[in-house]
Order: structure tokens, then C-alpha cells, then sequence
């Protein structure tokens, strides 16, 4: 059975390059019936941050990245905190040492940096291998434990990178338990999987230089290797280097404030960096399960695009609406909407949704879009009078326009779009003047928005009395 894991560390926000870490480990596991395993690698005490477990927990359910195995839902391998489980560690620490491939290193920071030095000023790659300690105390507490490399060539097969191969060179006496008793993650991870039985390592590119230590360990510990799984970077918006802070990346939940939708995050995260040889770009996440395959997965740094991520947010809010009905994407809505909506109906708020919901990149968008469906706008004369269409008119004409438009309008019987587009339409012969002139003035009086909806559909929903009220008071006000 395949067995995976998303092993994040508790040390601050979740973000989009630890979220697809966590992706590709499910797609694979679902796909095949198998098994993914939540843990929690807290050893970095320094870096804990409070409160950081249940945000990876939150995000991942969002998401719908179930788990098998870990936090919350346990399992026959905890715990799945590194930090509950030392004396494991320290198990598998004395076996080595037995084996004579740990020891107990007494030196000191201050005479490793010297040693560090040394090799800088002869121009060598520092190895800590060539500088063993002669004396070799008993491990205990307050002592680092190191791995006793025997240097060779090692080949191997990753999934993603193919056939790979390192010499002795890049072999050292890596620390496996610090001086204040926690594993290392060159340690820890490699005792973990075989604990817990995992199959298929994902992990980022970046470990690929660290592999031929973690083989050696393996070997030494009579450990199988797993199937190790390199996923490339993501790549800033430039290009050129690994998307970071400073790119704008933001945490997953910011994301999820601003108006992202899970469905929208997991299908831009799992085709960043894979793909299934076609042209298609929304996938579900069952279409994800069916489609996911590891030969697929690109070798190269994936650049992360903000504005893909965004038309692919539109593409799922369309999709929910049409494929789930109205209802489900309005409830999706709570806490999007401007202030002023609070007073008004769920019905009331669906009829906006009906009409807006194809112009939204994000649900943050409704709080721009849809203000004047609650409240009356300002009036902003020079707005009005400036527009591309209106501008060659009269103060006097355009006046005029809205009296006509207002007769028109109150003279309609029965007040659903059909009957509105057909009485603008009528207006429009009556007044000599093109749909662009025409509907642009009455649209920009009602609404004062940049952008809205067909202006039939939005005279439905915002009803005779606001909407002749609000022609009325641009008249008066011209």
C-alpha cells in the first residue's frame, strides 16, 4: 500500500509552496487507495510558533486535504509530534552508536567555526569529517550525537529528477541529535517514515544535495530506501529565483480573507509544477485524484502567477453557480459583503449575487461591486458629466434624458427585465440617442459604479421605488 505524509514545521504562517507540499502527497495516496499522514516536525523549538499546529490543521480541511493518520484523528503510529517522540530518536541514536556509526561530539561552536576558518583560508570545502575529535566521550544530555560518514558513491532514482548519482565529497558527519536532546531533520525524518511506514518521500528540490547523507543513514540503520520524490520551486513572478516574502507571496488564509476559494487555490497549486499533457486547467479535486501522476510532474521551477490564480478564482465561482445553483455560492459569500448589506435579506442578496457573480474574480469583490444595491451612492455630478458617452451633452439635455426616462419607467407595468428592456428600447426611439449614450446615463445615476451588471437586470433587482428615487434626485441635483 502506498503511504504518504505532509510533515510541515509549526513555525509561523502556511504558505502556498508548503500547501503543495501537501497536494501532491494526497493526489498520489488517494489515487491508489493508500494512506496520507499528517506530522508535525515541532523539534525546532527556537522557531515554535504558538498556535501554528492547528493553522496547518485549518488549511488543510479548507482545502479538503484529509488526512489518515496524525493530529486529531490518530492513528497506530503516533504520536505525530516529533517533539512526543524522543525516546524513539534516542532509540535509533543508540543503534547507531552501537553499530559505530554515531559519536558523542565534545567540540566546541567556537572551534568548529576555527576549523571552518581554516578551510576557507586553504581554499578547501570544509568537511567536519576531517576534523573528528580524537577523544570521544559517552553520549549523554547536553552532548550533540554526529553521524559517522563512511564515504562512497551512491546512486539513486527519484521520481521527478530520474536516475542520480553523488561521490564521497559531498558526504559529512551530520549532526543527528543536538546538544538540547531534539533530532535534527536529517535524522528525525529518515526514523519517521520507517516508523510510520512511508513509502513515497515529497519533499523540495532543495534536499536534492542532502540525499546521499540521508542513503547513508538508511544503509546504516538496514532501512529500505522509500521512493524519494523531488518537486521543483516555485519560482517568484520574475522568474529568476524562489518565490519568497518579499515576491508578495502571502499565507494561505490570506488568501482565503481576500475571497479565494478552496476549490480555486488546490487546482492552481496542483497544476503549478504538473499537468496532465493536455490543455485543460480547472480540474476538481476528483479530477485531480484521476489525472495526478508523478511522470508528470515538471523538473523546472514553476513561476507563480497572481493573475492566473485569479482568472482561475472567477472560472470556480462561475462554476459553483452554475454547476451547484445560486445557493451554494451565496453561502460561500458571509463576511464578503459590504457593510451595508447587513440589513438586507439572504433572498434580497442572492438576487445581487444572480446578476454580479460573473463579473467576480474574488468574493472580495462584492464589497466594491455591490454597495449600491444596499445604499443609496453619492452623487458625483462631475462623474457623471465626464463620462465618454455623456460628456458631449448639455447639463439641460441630459436633464432632460432622465425626466424622459423617469416617465418612461413609471409607466411600466409589471417590473422584470423583459418589460424593462423593453420599455428602454422604446426610449431610445423616443429620444434619438444611441444605447451607449442613453444606458450609460441612466446606469451611472443609479449606481455611480464604474461597472454594473445589464442595466434591466439591475433596475429588477434594486426595484421601481429605489430606482425612479434615485433618477429624481440626479435631475434635482443637475
Amino acid at each position: 500500500m502506498i503511504v504518504t505524509r505532509f510533515a510541515p514545521s509549526p513555525t509561523g504562517y502556511i504558505h502556498i509552496g508548503n500547501v503543495r507540499s501537501a497536494i501532491y502527497p494526497y493526489l498520489l495516496a488517494r489515487q491508489n487507495d493508500g494512506k496520507m499522514i499528517l506530522r508535525i516536525e515541532d523539534t525546532d523549538r527556537v522557531r515554535y510558533v504558538e498556535g501554528a499546529t492547528e493553522l496547518i490543521e485549518d488549511v488543510l480541511k479548507w482545502l479538503g486535504l484529509d488526512w489518515d493518520e496524525g493530529p486529531i484523528v490518530g492513528g497506530n503510529h503516533g504520536p505525530y509530534f516529533q517533539s512526543e517522540r524522543m525516546e524513539i530518536y534516542h532509540e535509533w541514536a543508540r543503534k547507531l552508536i552501537e553499530s559505530g556509526r554515531a559519536y558523542a561530539d565534545p567540540t566546541s561552536p567556537e572551534q568548529i567555526e576555527e576549523y571552518r576558518k581554516k578551510c576557507n583560508t586553504n581554499k578547501t570545502p570544509f568537511l567536519y569529517r576531517n576534523f573528528r575529535p580524537k577523544e570521544i566521550p559517552e553520549w549523554q544530555p547536553g552532548i550533540p550525537l554526529r553521524f559517522k560518514a563512511e564515504p562512497k558513491n551512491y546512486e539513486w532514482h527519484d521520481e521527478v529528477m530520474g536516475d542520480m548519482h553523488a561521490g564521497p565529497e559531498v558526504q559529512d558527519d551530520i549532526i543527528l541529535i543536538k546538544k538540547d536532546g531534539y533530532p535534527t531533520y536529517n535524522f528525525a525524518h529518515i526514523v519517521d517514515d520507517a516508523e510510520m511506514g512511508v513509502t513515497h518521500v515529497m519533499r523540495g528540490v532543495e534536499y536534492l544535495s542532502s540525499t546521499p547523507n540521508y542513503l547513508a543513514i538508511y544503509e546504516a540503520l538496514g532501512l529500505n530506501r522509500p521512493k524519494l520524490v523531488s518537486l521543483p520551486h516555485i519560482l517568484a513572478p520574475s522568474g529568476n529565483k524562489k518565490l519568497g516574502k518579499r515576491d508578495g507571496a502571502k499565507s494561505v488564509t490570506e488568501y482565503r480573507s481576500d475571497g479565494i476559494l478552496a476549490e480555486a487555490m488546490l487546482n492552481y497549486l496542483a497544476c503549478l509544477g504538473w499537468n496532465d499533457g493536455t490543455e485543460k486547467e480547472i480540474y476538481s479535486k476528483d479530477e485531480l485524484i484521476e489525472k495526478f501522476s508523478l511522470d508528470r510532474i515538471q523538473t523546472s521551477g514553476a513561476r507563480y502567477d497572481e493573475t492566473k490564480l485569479l482568472w482561475m478564482n472567477g472560472q470556480w465561482i462561475r462554476k459553483i453557480f452554475d454547476e451547484q445553483g445560486p445557493e451554494s455560492l451565496l453561502a460561500r459569500t458571509e463576511g464578503f459583503w459590504p457593510d451595508v448589506a447587513k440589513e438586507h435579506s439572504p433572498k434580497y442578496k442572492l438576487k445581487v449575487l444572480s446578476i454580479i457573480y460573473d463579473r467576480l474574480k474574488t468574493l472580495a469583490d462584492l464589497r466594491e461591486m455591490s454597495t449600491y444595491f444596499f445604499s443609496d451612492p453619492e452623487i458625483d455630478l462631475d462623474f457623471l458629466i465626464n463620462n465618454k458617452f455623456i460628456k458631449k451633452m448639455s447639463e439641460a439635455e441630459i436633464e432632460d434624458l432622465i425626466k424622459s426616462a423617469v416617465q418612461k419607467l413609471s409607466k411600466v407595468d409589471s417590473w422584470d427585465a423583459d418589460s424593462l428592456q423593453q420599455a428602454l428600447n422604446e426610449l431610445l426611439v423616443e429620444t434619438g440617442k444611441k444605447p451607449a449614450e442613453l444606458f450609460s446615463l441612466i446606469r451611472i445615476a443609479i449606481s455611480f459604479a464604474p461597472f454594473s451588471p445589464a442595466l434591466n437586470l439591475t433596475m429588477e433587482v434594486m426595484g421601481r421605488e429605489t430606482t425612479l428615487a434615485r433618477l429624481n434626485a440626479v435631475a434635482s441635483a443637475i
